[in-house]
């Protein structure tokens, strides 16, 4: 199979972790790299052995040997680049969101359409194992038919660890843009399209003192909701509520849970930056047949067990943030790419999450309904020995 020639734009730290992993795929091979300085792209590109370095993403995407353009820029950038990258004639895989926009993204899923490219998304955490023994359960039909859930990311926002937290309380981040991708991509994956969407949402104050690190004492406006409760019907059924906060200081409840007619099934870390961002596991399991039966009213007692651990077949199981498998959404588009069928982490699918995290925040502040008019093909399974099974 000839190998699709990448060109990176944007090499901060997280470029490592998809520069090491593309290593590993005989189906990709990284070409140039580009950074807002030419020294610092000679730098990675030394690094991982990358035979070209430009001072800019238009160099990257002007250059003839580039088949597609992984962009890693700031959200505030992935629209101008991959809409440039579509326009020259590349392949598109990007960092989350798609777009700061609903229409920007929309813009950009129709244009590759329109000129037979295809464009993908991150989060690809939902092809790590956990999320996709998650979907073997749903498929199975152990869990029987889903009918409701919840996901939750809460914490107390990033002023407490990142050196430059300023932009996460601006349009376009926030709890629901920043870790909101991940909890939604996945419930994206197991569940379909969403159907209807309704919200509310709050914030716990004007401003932000940043209490330690390189910014001690710099007082952040805070210009977008900082609490939100959604709650999300699903056109396969189920009725989900999300909840995205940098006001709350703890918690005990889990990152996700699903609940079906045979069965609940949780993910269940305390950190409020693991869950559904993570790619491996437990996958945490209850069934009726953990209850005993009182009589003579036979209520439901929960036997004194602990919660089932389903064992994971699946690859992909990393819990580190810093070694993980990220990139694997870009392997599965390059495959898709030659085997002519749709990549799981579709630009369609990151298009629905996005306006669906805009009808969220429409819902909140007009206080109606909000159904989102996109649609997407719920992303085929990950295959137990991708990608040798693509041939």
């Amino acid at each position: 199979m000839e190998k699709i020639r990448i060109g990176v734009i944007g090499i901060g730290d997280i470029s490592d972790v998809y520069l090491n992993n593309l290593k590993k795929y005989d189906a990709v091979e990284v070409v140039a790299c580009a950074s807002r300085g030419l020294e610092k792209a000679q730098r990675k590109a030394a690094q991982h052995g990358i035979p070209r370095a430009y001072a800019s993403g238009a160099e990257v995407i002007a250059d003839p040997e580039v088949d597609l353009v992984l962009n890693l820029t700031t959200p505030q950038a992935h629209y101008e680049y991959n809409l440039a990258a579509l326009r020259a004639g590349k392949h598109v895989y990007t960092e989350k969101p798609l777009a700061m926009t609903y229409a920007q993204g929309r813009e950009l899923v129709e244009l590759a359409r329109e000129k037979g490219l295809l464009i993908g998304c991150a989060p690809d955490t939902f092809l790590g194992g956990r999320l996709q023994n998650i979907r073997e359960l749903i498929d199975s039909g152990r869990l029987g038919r889903i009918t409701g859930g919840g996901a939750y990311f809460v914490g107390h926002g990033h002023e407490f660890h990142h050196p430059s937290p300023a932009f996460f309380y601006q349009p376009g981040a926030g709890p629901l843009y920043d870790m909101g991708p991940y909890y939604m991509t996945a419930l994206l994956s197991l569940l379909g399209p969403v159907k209807r969407v309704c919200a509310m949402a709050c914030k716990a104050g004007e401003t932000r003192t940043v209490p330690s690190g390189p910014s001690k004492g710099q007082v952040l406006p805070v210009d977008v909701d900082t609490h939100i409760n959604a709650i999300l019907e699903f056109e396969s059924g189920p009725v989900v509520t999300l909840t995205c906060s940098f006001d709350v200081w703890d918690s005990e409840l889990p990152r996700l849970e699903l609940y079906g007619t045979e069965g609940t099934v949780l993910i269940d870390e305390k950190d409020p930056i693991s869950g559904p961002n993570l790619f491996g596991g437990d996958t945490l399991l209850r069934t009726p047949a953990q209850y005993r039966w009182a009589d003579p009213a036979r209520k439901p007692e929960h036997v004194d067990t602990p919660w089932t651990v389903v064992p994971n077949r699946h690859s992909f199981n990393s819990v580190s943030h810093a070694e993980n498998p990220r990139g694997i959404g870009l392997v599965d588009l390059v495959y898709a790419l030659h085997n002519n069928r749709a990549p799981r982490a579709s630009g369609e699918m990151a298009l629905h999450s996005l306006e669906v995290m805009e009808c969220i925040l429409r819902s909140a502040h007009t206080h109606v309904f909000c159904e989102p008019e996109t649609r997407f093909d719920r992303p085929a399974p990950l295959p137990l020995d991708f990608p040798h099974s693509e041939g």
